[in-house]
């Protein structure tokens, strides 16, 4: 568990939502859940990814539907301007990325990591799988 405050830049495609790019895949399990609770912590979160004009307006669209508004995007700080003579890296002290290294653990142990708590519940849909 984390105790002190932390910037999390957090990939989208392929870690946030299933990989459709240049669509918007469907969420990952947990994913939604445990940055809601990041950001209850106090928690920064830094949504960077490749997707620049209306693709990325789409998905920081989408995220906020889904109750996630960034402290940044594609940027270390909100007023940052982006100068092509420095690195695009971002300034934080965590990357959620599924391109790590042995990709992407889960969305339900970076929950018991960072916040330490058992993951959260899913919210089982009253349908059936003929949808009533």
């Amino acid at each position: 568990m984390i105790s002190q405050t932390l910037t999390i830049a957090v990939d989208f495609d392929g870690t946030i939502v299933e990989d459709a790019y240049p669509q918007i895949g469907k969420p990952t399990l947990f994913a939604f859940e445990t940055l809601k609770k990041l950001q209850e912590k106090g928690h920064r979160l830094i949504l960077w990814t490749y997707r620049s004009g209306k693709t990325l307006d789409e998905a920081v669209a989408f995220c906020k539907k889904n109750g996630i508004e960034f402290y940044a995007v594609n940027k270390s700080f909100p007023e940052e301007e982006f100068d092509e003579k420095y690195s695009r890296k971002i300034n934080a002290d965590i990357f959620i990325d599924d391109r790590n290294i042995g990709g992407l653990v889960g969305w339900g142990e970076i929950y018991q990591q960072l916040i330490g708590e058992d993951k959260p519940e899913i919210k089982k849909s009253k349908r059936n799988w003929f949808g009533f």
